[in-house]
């Protein structure tokens, strides 16, 4: 907001009320700044309400500075909302851009889900007819929800909110922008756009918000390289570092960076549906009743819910740890196959065959048993296989070791339940030391919001941008004959995890 003080108009001054308004806020530093036709009605008529004095609302996240509204006194606090643009999942927050302190905090299930669990299915769906109008529908809905709810936590109203950031995949942003997704999955792989320009909420179909206020999409790379990666590095702090830093977030796809203030190295590849509620039989999202740890306790396996709720499924830090359990305690060999001597009868049969039993179904929150298949291992087998072979396919590209990397950063839900002992046991991450493995939380939802706190960030965006060199993983040889070498716990070459016990046999 900028102050804005002029004197009234009178038979000897009959300026009109918006150059009146223009020459305020050029004594206050303010040049040629631009008002929407949409709003400069009402701007003229706040303006001459509040007595000719008062604050102009100013939008200067594009390249002319836009006057979007006018309020007679300093409202003390102005509402911006940050958003998390996920494939399953969003989550928002709402900020003060004069304090910078967050307001409110809010999330909700993606309702784009409805038409697929995975990005490719909601592609599809897009380029049918009207599929695309429904899918961006239901993602400004979900937003105007949102906006409401942390308005209404913070005490204001959902319209002003002057602001609005969005962090998301490639495919994601294409959803909320209206844009045709059908190139992002045909080679050579092309997005619409990369670097979105900012548009006002009421162009992109947002009604709970300020109509005129700009909305940022953050930039991505490519089809594979979104925002919300972008928005991590951003978060960690990984451009700034003189040492390698690494930065991995899994969720649909796992997308690792890999860098320092002077090179940027990222690739992305299909390593974390596996990890995920829809995956495993029994798998579920972080929520009452999930078994978020298991661990050996005397040889046998004992286990930790969210909230200390009985026993309905098994999240994806669970599945981790119960892997990495089974394998200690001997249940499952070196190639991720249950023993039956060494499960003393906890192996049953399931529709896709053996399981293991890990709660009884009159221990669980359901009347049924929790079980674990020699499917869903696989899975997790493919999936810890191909999670580490793009950790190493990453550091071969630019010479460096994993001894070389001073941190690793780990993003997202993963990042903040994961136990590192765990991934290292089963080969899933490198075996370093356990504190360099850093977890970060939802980094995507922590760059929106510095995005919208210092405007200083969209010139780093900019440098980001140019500066990323990103493999491509789908044509790499060296990842595909990595990726055999890995579907071993913890690896076939046992050096590579001093840590990790060997069993013969």
């Amino acid at each position: 907001m900028v102050k804005a003080a002029a004197q009234p108009p009178g038979l000897g001054d009959n300026t009109a009320d918006l150059d009146r308004l223009r020459r305020a806020l050029a004594a206050s530093g303010v040049e040629d700044p631009f008002f929407p036709y949409p709003q400069a009605g009402i701007v003229a008529k706040r303006f001459r309400e509040a007595g000719f004095c008062g604050f102009a609302v100013i939008d200067a996240s594009g390249p002319a500075v836009r006057v979007i509204d006018f309020a007679a006194d300093d409202p003390g606090v102005i509402p911006a909302m940050a958003l998390d643009l996920g494939t399953t999942h969003l989550e928002a927050a709402l900020v003060d851009l004069k304090s910078g302190r967050r307001l409110a905090a809010a999330n909700r299930e993606n309702p784009q889900t409805a038409h697929g669990a995975d990005i490719l299915a909601r592609v599809h769906f897009a380029t049918r007819d009207g599929g695309l109008a429904v899918l961006k529908e239901e993602i400004c809905a979900a937003v105007d929800g949102l906006a409401a709810e942390l308005a209404a936590a913070a005490g204001c109203r959902a319209g002003e909110i002057l602001a609005l950031c969005v962090s998301g995949n490639t495919a994601m942003s294409h959803f909320f922008l209206g844009l045709d997704p059908f190139h992002l999955i045909r080679e050579p792989y092309i997005p619409v756009v990369n670097f979105p320009d900012p548009a006002p909420a009421a162009e992109l179909g947002l009604s709970a918000i300020h109509p005129a206020a700009p909305v940022l999409v953050m930039p991505g790379v490519g089809s594979y390289f979104g925002g919300d990666l972008l928005s991590g590095i951003i978060a960690s702090g990984l451009d700034e570092s003189e040492a390698p830093v690494m930065l991995i977030d899994v969720g649909t796809n796992a997308e690792v960076v890999l860098g320092n203030r002077d090179w940027l190295v990222a690739c992305a590849g299909a390593a974390g549906p596996a990890l995920e509620g829809g995956v495993a039989r029994m798998g579920m999202r972080a929520g009452p009743g999930a078994i978020e740890r298991v661990r050996l306790d005397g040889g046998e396996l004992v286990f930790s819910t969210i909230a200390g709720e009985p026993p309905r499924g098994i999240c994806g830090s669970g599945i981790i740890d119960l892997v990495a359990a089974l394998y200690l305690g001997r249940y499952i060999d070196m190639r991720g196959r249950f023993v039956p001597e060494r499960c003393r009868g906890r192996l049953a049969e399931s529709d896709d065959g053996p399981a293991f039993v890990l709660v009884p179904a009159e221990e669980s929150g359901h009347g049924e048993p929790v079980l674990f298949t020699q499917v869903d291992l696989d899975a997790v087998m493919r999936s810890k296989a191909a999670m580490y072979s793009i950790l190493c396919t990453i550091t071969a590209e630019v010479g460096c070791g994993f001894g070389d990397i001073e941190r690793i950063c780990v993003a997202g839900a993963f990042g903040r339940h994961i136990d590192p002992e765990s991934a290292i046991t089963i080969g899933m991450m490198p075996d370093l030391p356990r504190d360099r493995f850093v977890p970060l939380g939802n980094t995507s939802l922590a760059g929106a919001e510095r995005l919208l706190l210092d405007r200083g960030e969209l010139a780093r965006l900019r440098e980001l941008v140019r500066k990323i060199t990103y493999i491509e993983l789908n044509v790499n040889q060296d990842f595909m004959i990595r990726f055999s070498g890995c579907r071993f716990i913890p690896h076939t070459d046992r050096s590579l995890f001093p840590s990790v016990p060997v069993f013969e046999g």
